[in-house]
């Protein structure tokens, strides 16, 4: 992350003059929980060196705590609200509606709730999609499944001045946007053009990527579940080839840009040898490529386990070009090239192996929440309707340092998060595997090459 100063400033509709329903205390030690003051802060640098001189602190420095304050800006009686979730499925999407649900209603006895139908597009009128009543009825037992009670879609948060226009003819004071970088990029295009009509409406976001990729958040919900049901399928793949002459097991997971499934799945099974993920660029040919450690651990120990993102080695092979509906660049199958290449390395070089492929993506994506996600998304969204009723917006909620703080969606999305490649977690994925640091042939002409790449992004 750049040092470069960030505004953590969060706009808000105007000043908080209705008293909060919810019966909290201000005193310490009376055994009632505390609100939260607008002049409640974290830190975001925790970083410190010996005779470093800290503060005062300056609004680049300092996070805005998330939760329910004394006084709030919208009557509640007269809140409509709307939650839409758009995007890819990830394990919790109805942990989060119904925390929402649940807030609005018992918390602050806010009535009308209204789920849009498949993203964006239950906001555009050539779909023609029913909106739905929510009620905590409804969604007292939607966590118990997977997907979305409310349905899903990819795109159409381009199209900024119809959803406004739906916005506006619903009537409502509240919307709450589940979805990742993308989405939320187009939350914040959203609230500026509600903005520039003069309408008080709260924008707030809750970040939905399950590669866990979006900035400045300690991790996105979903995640720990992901890396659950991950660690299954490499324990399948590892119970495939270790029972086979010269066994073979290949995992690929999800990660587009960013390996943190693949490698938090690696460090929690202990049953991968190699984890290929975007950030580490590897060859797979010659004395110091994949191919060859691949070969000296089957001839070694009989049998590999491999963990590949899916969008690792995109160098290597030719993408489909363009992007998806959501704006991301479409991806080439590095599990079927790579699986390709295997069989046709041994084969060449008549060394026999029994292969075995598995992709579990969508069937991690579409699981029902493991209980620490339950608990992650149940106060996510309850701080997103403590920031919505006190009129907070263009903002998402995140944990950073364990703490529920708002975030501006501007800075959230300014950039993605990447596995470090010589930070601590790597380097634990690197002990966990045992594999070599860097698959490359000319380590130098590598380093120059990768120095130059950086050069040209910038």
């Amino acid at each position: 992350m750049s040092d470069a100063p960030y505004d953590f400033t969060i706009e808000t509709l105007g000043p908080c003059k209705v008293k909060s329903p919810i019966q909290l205390s201000n005193v310490e030690g009376d055994f009632i929980a505390n609100y939260v003051s607008d002049d409640d802060y974290v830190r975001y640098r925790l970083d410190a060196y010996i005779d470093q001189v800290v503060g005062p602190c300056k609004q680049s420095e300092l996070l805005e705590k998330a939760g329910p304050r004394e006084n709030i800006f919208f009557n509640p009686s007269h809140v409509h609200a709307a939650i839409v979730t758009c995007g890819g499925l990830c394990p919790g999407l109805n942990d989060v509606i119904r925390a929402l649900v649940r807030c609005l209603w018992h918390r602050y006895g806010v009535r009308r709730i209204t789920g849009i139908r498949f993203g964006f597009k239950g906001l555009l009128p050539e779909y023609g999609f029913e909106t739905l009543p929510l009620t905590p009825e409804l969604v007292d037992d939607c966590h118990k499944t997977g997907g979305s009670i409310l349905g899903t879609s990819r795109g159409g948060g381009d199209r900024v001045v119809e959803i406004a226009d739906a916005i506006e003819k619903l009537n409502l004071n509240m919307v709450f946007i589940i979805g990742g970088d993308g989405t939320q990029r187009g939350s914040l295009e959203i609230a500026e053009e509600i903005e520039k009509r003069g309408l008080k409406i709260s924008v707030v976001g809750i970040p939905k990527t399950v590669d866990n990729d979006l900035s400045f958040i300690q991790k996105s919900f979903g995640f720990d579940t992901a890396v659950v049901k991950a660690a299954e399928s490499v324990a399948a793949a590892h119970m495939e080839a270790h029972s086979q002459i010269n066994g073979i097991g290949l995992v690929k997971l999800m990660g587009r840009e960013s390996g943190f499934i693949a490698t938090h799945t690696a460090i929690a099974s202990h049953e991968a040898n190699f984890v290929l993920i975007p950030e580490v660029p590897f060859e797979l040919d010659g004395p110091k490529g994949f191919l060859h450690y691949l070969e000296d651990r089957l001839r070694k120990r009989h049998h590999a386990v491999i963990v590949v993102a899916e969008g690792a080695g995109q160098d290597l092979l030719e993408g489909e070009g363009g992007t998806d509906d959501s704006g991301n660049k479409k991806l080439a199958d590095i599990g079927v090239f790579l699986r390709d290449k295997m069989a046709a390395y041994f084969k060449s070089i008549g060394m026999h192996i029994n292969l075995k492929y598995i992709d579990p993506s969508y069937q991690i994506r579409s699981a029902p929440a493991a209980p620490i996600d339950s608990i992650y998304c149940e106060r996510l969204g309850n701080n997103a309707v403590h920031a919505a009723m006190c009129g907070k917006t263009k903002l998402i909620i995140g944990l950073v340092h364990n703490k529920f703080v708002h975030l501006p969606i501007k800075v959230v999305t300014h950039k993605r998060n990447y596995v470090d490649p010589e930070g601590s977690l790597w380097r634990d994925c690197l002990d966990a595997t045992s594999q070599p640091i860097l698959m490359v042939n000319d380590k130098e002409a590598f380093l120059r090459n990768s120095l130059n790449r950086s050069k040209a992004k910038k």
